[in-house]
């Protein structure tokens, strides 16, 4: 326990009291629908997500890493659950989402948070732009074949939302949105779809159980792979809301102790009979711009997610949709990055690209994994050919013209090993040539290859060859894994 565990308790979680309280209360009214709709996705009664939710974000305002943030049941762990429900049934999902939290849990305990610093600026732009039009798609059910009513509402709605805090921040306005709507819809008896057409909240409180499946090695086999990829989705998506709450806050985050945190939110939700989560962009900037900024904002989302259904579900129920594709669509507009649309021309062209895959891909496949992982490939393949140009070897010849010198500057990897091999003159009669590599560095494989093909062409010639300059990392993977030096190599060069 360090001097400033205490300073830093008390301002994580009563630094803020009110107006995390509020921010808590127009999420948990947001998570009502959203966990209804992405039970529905993984084919399972609503009171699944409904239970998870409020138990994932109770245990990460205690657990996780990253104070303000919202985590609960996800449209991105769900859908990879459903086939397991199909196939085999409910208590395979609450294994397989004990399982994920294990694997999560041994992730943090391996540090594997840390990660997240290769993940570009240009990948999370892209991955914040595709759950921006991700947000709005998800509102666009809600307004087809619907009453023109509808409409009136949602403007309306939006009109609040944007206007109420010229006249006081004091509430926030999503939930004076949800307030002044609801009583319009009572009191008119408009016919507007409301959060009891989801599907039916459950009236009882969450109870322990162990998952009913054999305890053998078969069914962990069955499990494995959906814990795993539940684990592996959970994960990113967290630390790249995570990363977001951190900018828009501007204060740090502890990602490997949100990866513990997350996994034991989800180990102890599967005994509860709650299916997996993760972090959830969409209500994480709810709670933010709402004002919440500390765990309190996260511990009363839950609390009162509980006793709104399981207490007040006959009020809640009656919450008109348009309210909350309202606030849904707030929520979108503001996570969108429009200056990154102004930048696409003055940014760097392999930036943009970046940017522009990953929110096609998320778009696309509905898979922040698949597109992240695009965005982080693409990010890597610009970043060798950047550092691949960024080579170059220039020789110079002794007076006697008996001698040249080689001199190698930039990183000699992969990408450039090509471009260092085609800079040598095999050809030239000359008695003795010196390689400097002072200015440069040999990474991988390929370079020592390319260097050996060098050493054994001019030693093929009749030259003497020295290399110089080595540094210490240089010297030491050209130590142990060149061949120049070894007996017969240059006859294996010969006979090759």
């Amino acid at each position: 326990m360090t001097p400033d565990f205490l300073p830093r308790l008390r301002a994580e979680w009563f630094g803020n009291i009110r107006a995390d309280v509020l921010a808590g209360l127009v999420v948990a009214l947001a998570l009502i629908p959203e966990a209804i709709a992405f039970s529905i996705i993984a084919g399972v009664d609503p009171k699944i997500g409904l239970y998870a939710s409020f138990s994932i974000a109770v245990i990460t305002a205690f657990a996780g890493g990253r104070p303000a943030m919202i985590s609960a049941a996800t449209a991105a762990t769900a859908v990879l659950m459903g086939s397991l429900v199909r196939d085999h049934g409910l208590d395979y999902l609450l294994a397989a989402t004990v399982l994920a939290g294990i694997i999560q849990v041994g992730c943090g305990l391996l540090k594997l948070g840390s990660v997240m610093r290769f993940v570009s600026k240009s990948v999370m732009t892209g991955f914040v732009n595709a759950l921006a039009i991700l947000i709005f798609l998800a509102q666009v059910p809600e307004l087809i074949g619907v009453t023109w009513v509808t409409y009136v509402m949602v403007a309306g709605g939006l009109f609040i939302i944007y206007s109420f805090p010229r006249l006081t921040k004091a509430v926030p306005s999503p939930l004076i949105c949800i307030i002044v709507l609801t009583a319009i819809s009572l009191a008119t008896g408009a016919d507007l779809r409301t959060v009891g057409d989801m599907g039916e909240l459950p009236s009882t409180l969450p109870e322990f159980l162990i998952p009913n499946v054999p305890f053998t090695f078969e069914t962990f086999l069955i499990i494995l792979p959906y814990s795993a990829g539940v684990a592996a989705v959970g994960l990113l998506e967290s630390l790249m809301t995570a990363a977001i709450v951190d900018d828009l806050t501007d204060t740090g985050s502890d990602k490997n102790r949100e990866c513990i945190g997350q996994g034991i939110a989800n180990f102890a939700t599967g005994f509860i009979g709650g299916m997996a989560g993760c972090a959830m962009i969409g209500q994480s900037m709810i709670n933010v711009k709402s004002g919440g900024r500390g765990r309190l904002s996260t511990f009363c989302a839950g609390s009162f997610l509980l006793f709104m259904i399981v207490v007040l579900g006959e009020w809640v129920a009656v919450i008109p949709m348009a309210a909350l594709v309202a606030i849904m669509i707030m929520v979108s507009v503001g996570t969108f990055s429009w200056s990154s649309i102004k930048t696409l021309s003055t940014h760097p062209r392999s930036s943009s690209i970046v940017m522009l895959a990953t929110v096609v891909t998320v778009v696309a496949t509905h898979n922040l994994a698949i597109g992240v992982g695009i965005g982080v490939l693409l990010s890597g393949l610009f970043f060798a050919w950047k550092i691949a140009q960024i080579f170059r070897v220039t020789s110079s010849l002794s007076d006697d013209g008996h001698h040249r010198t080689y001199v190698v500057e930039g990183q000699l990897f992969f990408a450039s090993a090509d471009t260092f091999t085609a800079a040598f003159d095999f050809k030239e009669a000359v008695e003795r040539i010196t390689i400097d590599v002072s200015h440069a560095h040999i990474w991988d494989i390929s370079s020592v290859a390319s260097l050996d093909m060098v050493v054994l062409k001019f030693r093929r010639e009749g030259a003497t060859v020295d290399i110089v300059g080595l540094n210490e990392a240089s010297e030491t993977i050209v130590d142990k894994l060149a061949i120049h030096d070894k007996p017969g190599a240059l006859e294996r060069l010969m006979g090759h």
